[in-house]
């Protein structure tokens, strides 16, 4: 594999997967998983400054639908986003978005999140030549395979050597 010049060569070597380096259809299976305890919840809710309840007092959330405090939604967004990253978007030169996010089922304090992602797209940047978008499709389940949340996302990732392959990219979009 070439050296990918970067602009600190006093710094290690980037890792991480370049625009050719995906193929859509890839599926990537991200671990380790991660465990949900009681001091993540509060401390995302608290600065997140979401004051909802259901997040952090047992006594309402206990009265409430699930009977027991919910992992804050975007807690879990965030760490299953975060567990894609190594095998994704560790060379991202920038997230471009996220969309189609569903909460399919509740997160609680103790559930371990895994993660998997699917290539869904792939195509050369218009406005940054050297550079490529990538689309993909995480599902992120508990311990029990529930799926617990989904959605898209897109990112953009340089091109090996800078520059584009003729005929390079694809989407099934």
């Amino acid at each position: 594999m070439q050296s990918i010049p970067h602009t600190r060569p006093d710094l290690p070597q980037p890792q991480g997967r370049l625009y050719e380096d995906f193929e859509v259809g890839a599926r990537f299976s991200h671990w380790p998983g991660r465990t949900i305890l009681d001091a993540d919840n509060t401390w995302f809710t608290l600065l997140t400054m979401n004051t909802h309840p259901v997040h952090f007092d047992a006594s309402y959330a206990g009265g409430e639908t699930f009977g027991k405090p919910l992992v804050n939604s975007l807690l879990t967004l965030a760490i299953v986003t975060g567990m894609s990253v190594r095998d994704t978007s560790q060379r991202a030169v920038a997230n471009l978005g996220w969309s189609e996010i569903r909460l399919v089922a509740p997160v609680f304090v103790g559930d371990t999140l895994y993660a998997e992602s699917t290539v869904t797209g792939t195509r050369l940047s218009a406005s940054r030549p050297g550079e490529g978008i990538v689309e993909l499709h995480t599902i992120g389940f508990n311990e029990r395979r529930t799926t617990v949340v989904e959605f898209d996302r897109s990112f953009l990732v340089p091109c090996r050597d800078g520059a584009p392959r003729p005929g390079a990219g694809s989407s099934v979009r």
